[in-house]
């Protein structure tokens, strides 16, 4: 396995992201790390050939992985756990200690927070992320006073980290779209390690994406199909299916880095999607919506 690398100014990526995105694709990684003024970009390939092309075009590195590069990763994955709100603690690890660990249901803990097990992996979204974490955190507040029962679509589900919040804070109809194969089963491998179920991982292009029938996803008496959309998006794939997205009462929308937050927020206006709430960290930025 090869790793493309290279250190990025807002200036450099704001010139080469689309060219880059469309070369890599998913699996481009954008790694922001507190007190780093530049982003740091990287994509992995089995294929030498293909990371040198990136060099030739992007500038950059390659670096070599050894052969159980994966398992080196995992055992240095060890994080602080983050807490959402007062109901909820994410604790990410890496390697086999994640086989001695049992998530417990939310119900046998007797009014405490509940807890998720994300292991360190492929999938983006352990928590640790501004992205992930603004929406996390989002999501709990808004969520806090509703009574169980709600729906939510989580888009770009990665790990699977916010459809698995949104049950234990008390949805009852849950889907989560990823187009990456692997990224689904990583998250319903986390669901049965934390012991959550009535999720519904589907591998799927949120472009094409429709949303399902009421049946699926309960009513909620103002006419919207769904109660909450979550998306941890690009910002031009968010602002491309925002029409879609109007099928949701409340959207929570992220992965959007604050030289693209004006262009996102005229989009949202444009469509007459109320702005409730901005969240800035670092060079990243999540909105709260209300629709109609």
């Amino acid at each position: 396995m090869y790793l493309w690398r290279r250190l990025a100014g807002q200036k450099w990526w704001g010139d080469n992201e689309k060219g880059l995105r469309a070369r890599a694709g998913d699996r481009l990684a954008i790694i922001d790390e507190a007190g780093r003024k530049r982003l740091q970009l990287e994509v992995a390939s089995p294929s030498r050939a293909e990371v040198q092309r990136l060099v030739k075009e992007f500038g950059g590195r390659v670096l070599k992985l050894p052969h159980d590069w994966l398992k080196r990763f995992a055992r240095k994955q060890k994080r602080k756990p983050l807490d959402i709100g007062k109901r909820l603690i994410i604790t990410n690890v890496g390697g086999t200690s994640v086989s001695r660990l049992r998530a417990e249901p939310a119900e046998s803990r007797r009014g405490g927070p509940s807890h998720i097990i994300i292991p360190a992996g492929l999938a983006f979204g352990t928590g640790e992320h501004a992205t992930t974490a603004m929406a996390l955190r989002m999501l709990e507040k808004l969520t806090r006073k509703w009574k169980p029962g709600w729906s939510i679509v989580d888009l770009g589900t990665g790990s699977g980290i916010l459809a698995l919040a949104a049950r234990r804070f008390g949805a009852t109809d849950v889907i989560g779209i990823d187009n990456d194969p692997v990224a689904i089963t990583t998250a319903n491998e986390n669901a049965r390690l934390n012991k959550i179920g009535d999720v519904e991982f589907r591998v799927g292009d949120v472009r094409r994406w429709k949303f399902p029938r009421q049946s699926r996803l309960r009513g909620n008496g103002s006419g919207a199909q769904v109660d909450i959309v979550t998306a941890n998006l690009f910002s031009e794939l968010l602002i491309k299916i925002l029409p879609k997205l109007k099928a949701a009462r409340w959207m929570i929308l992220s992965g959007i880095l604050r030289n693209q937050e004006r262009d996102v927020t005229r989009a949202l206006r444009r469509h007459k999607i109320d702005i409730i709430q901005a969240c800035r960290h670092g060079k990243w930025v999540a909105i709260l919506t209300a629709v109609g």
